[in-house]
C-alpha cells in the first residue's frame, strides 16, 4: 500500500513540475485587438 501511495504522490510531483515547466516556456502571445473608448469630456480634468 505504501508503495503504491509513494508511486502516486510521485506521479502528481512530476505532472506538477511538467505544468510548470510548461507555463514557464509557453510564449503566450500579447493581444492585438485595437480598442477605441470615447471619453467625456466631464471625467478629463482642467
Amino acid at each position: 500500500m505504501t508503495r503504491l501511495l509513494t508511486i502516486f504522490i510521485g506521479l502528481l510531483l512530476l505532472l506538477v513540475v511538467a505544468g510548470g515547466v510548461f507555463l514557464v516556456t509557453w510564449n503566450i502571445p500579447a493581444p492585438s485587438a485595437k480598442v477605441e473608448k470615447t471619453i467625456p469630456n466631464d471625467r478629463l480634468g482642467k
